[in-house]
């Protein structure tokens, strides 16, 4: 690896509440994407690719299945200097509490980072989807003599509520910082870009700091967020410069941004796409059989994990995670499958600690369009989800709806000829 000097950090997240069903039992970074990987393996797998291989991630909340993942996946050999380490929140002599932002949670950490007496430090964030070469955004924070980096990109005036904005003078130098901002006159004299369309620099939550520069930040400043307290307070301080980035990139922050990115997988020149080659994404390897599609199924645009069996069914433009078990006789569309954990039929038939309740997967004559089935869902014969944009936000007895969104939670069981 060339980067030893570098240590990286990425954040496992909060509660998130905001893709809630989906992380009731895991957090953020451990949502499964693409049907075979999880959200952590983004950005693991393009430090490794850039050739940084010192990396932690920060975990707090719901993280059993992260460390799970995490354990199983990312193990290097005993002549590497590199390891993926788990940092969880921890009570100290010096710190009792869990970790109250992301500032915070480095903070408690420090003395992690200090141990190999980094030159630099990368922070990222565990629930983000793109694909990014790290290699020129370090030479360019080197170059500018920087204190902080941050990674940005153009958006457009719809996406600045929920995003960091940022205005810089002529030479890069960022000189403001609104975080979130709800009110469009704080950016009343925020610089915008050329493009009249994505007028706005907006913050990735991708950081690279130079170590003595973070340490001081952390020690002047005992605020728990680096985008709402530390960055903006450290302007004046210390030179903050932007790097930026001009591929896709997306925030898994709701349901409904999960779901958008995941069907754009399926489209036939995806703005993400799991294939490349030269920078692949690495995930849990496991040894499941071929998926197998029988007679009479139809497929269009489907995104296709291994284990699956789809009998007899009609899928349109989905993703169908592993282990996945269909049909016969299912219609499907626009819809997310997360798949199973393990496989739901034994000999045929289902295993004795679970008869009376239907199989795992989705029973015969099932009509499903909108939704999200996450992992080991018991979806029982003829049941019915339909697609309502408009549908109110609710969480009933078997599945949940988040901005028009079906989602039907992990281990769920919704019995046959259900209409919903």
């Amino acid at each position: 690896m060339k980067h030893n000097d570098v240590v990286v950090l990425i954040l496992g997240g909060g509660v998130g509440s905001r893709l809630y069903p989906l992380t009731k039992l895991r957090s953020k970074p451990a949502v499964p994407t693409g049907g075979k990987y999880r959200l952590v393996d983004i950005p693991i797998s393009n430090c490794l690719n850039s050739g940084f291989n010192r990396i932690h991630i920060l975990t707090q909340y719901n993280s059993v299945s992260l460390h799970n993942h995490i354990t199983q996946t990312y193990r290097f050999d005993v002549f590497s200097a590199g390891a993926v380490q788990i940092l969880a929140a921890e009570q100290t002599p010096d710190h009792s509490d869990w970790y109250q932002g992301t500032a915070d949670a480095v903070r408690k950490q420090l003395g992690e980072v200090k141990s190999p007496d980094p030159r630099d430090v990368m922070i990222l964030s565990g629930d983000h989807l793109y694909r990014m070469d790290y290699e020129p955004f370090l030479a360019h924070h080197r170059e500018t003599r920087a204190d902080v980096t941050l990674a940005v990109r153009p958006v457009p005036t719809a996406e600045v509520s929920r995003l960091g904005i940022v205005a810089t003078d002529d030479a890069g130098r960022v000189v403001k910082f609104v975080e979130k901002p709800k009110d469009m006159k704080l950016l009343d004299n925020v610089r915008q870009t050329p493009d009249p369309k994505n007028p706005w620099l907006a913050s990735m939550g991708v950081y690279i700091f130079r170590a003595k520069a973070l340490y001081e930040m952390l020690d002047r400043d005992n605020s728990s967020d680096f985008g709402t307290h530390i960055l903006p307070q450290s302007l004046d301080t210390h030179r903050m410069v932007t790097y930026t980035f001009d591929g896709y990139w997306e925030d898994i922050g709701t349901i409904r941004s999960y779901y958008e990115a995941s069907l754009a997988l399926t489209d036939t020149n995806p703005p993400f796409s799991f294939y490349d080659p030269q920078r692949p994404i690495y995930t849990r390897p496991q040894f499941f059989p071929p998926a197998h599609v029988t007679a009479g199924s139809v497929l269009d645009q489907v995104l296709l994990a291994e284990g699956s069996r789809i009998i007899e069914s009609k899928i349109c433009r989905s993703v169908v995670g592993q282990l996945s078990s269909i049909g016969p006789h299912v219609t499907m569309s626009n819809t997310v499958m997360m798949g199973a954990d393990y496989e739901s039929l034994f000999n045929g038939q289902p295993p004795e600690s679970t008869r009376g309740l239907p199989p795992i997967g989705i029973g015969r004559g099932c009509k499903i369009e909108g939704a999200i089935i996450d992992k080991n869902a018991r979806i029982g014969e003829g049941v019915v989800i339909r697609n309502l944009p408009d549908r109110e936000d609710t969480d009933a007895e078997y599945y949940a709806a988040r901005e028009g969104v079906v989602v039907v939670p992990k281990n769920a069981v919704v019995p046959p000829g259900t209409v919903i």
